[in-house]
């Protein structure tokens, strides 16, 4: 019986982390094809509240509607080529999640960082995107 148990309650935290990992590739999935296609408006939709934006260190916070406006200015700046992501993960605890990726843009190429917190519905945010141009 406790072997039984056991092998229930492997499966099912298993389960569980195939779920979380799904979740997280599918919100930065959306995330990574808006950045690809140079759309702000996209990108703005998985936006918290409020939103930190770094363009080669220099960083600020923004409104969801500011930070789409100053988005979409780099983009414009900045014409989108290629974007993908290089490494994704997650802290231990609290849920936020990672990803790292490669903008290329017909200026040059940039490394992203964004991190993704989730909201009061269990829904992924974007808190933060770095812009470092390489």
């Amino acid at each position: 019986m406790k072997r039984l148990l056991t092998r229930a309650l492997t499966v099912f935290c298993l389960s569980m982390m195939t779920i979380v990992a799904q979740a997280q590739g599918e919100a930065f999935s959306a995330v990574r094809a808006a950045i690809r296609s140079g759309s702000s408006k996209a990108v703005a939709q998985y936006f918290g509240g409020t939103v930190e934006l770094s363009f080669d260190g220099d960083k600020q916070s923004y409104s969801a509607t500011q930070a789409e406006f100053v988005l979409k200015d780099f983009f414009a700046k900045n014409g989108p080529a290629s974007f993908e992501l290089v490494h994704q993960g997650a802290s231990t605890s609290g849920g936020v999640q990672y990803a790292v990726g490669k903008f290329g843009a017909k200026s040059g190429n940039y490394r992203v960082f964004i991190k993704m917190k989730p909201a009061a519905g269990g829904a992924l945010q974007i808190d933060t995107m770095d812009f470092t141009h390489e």
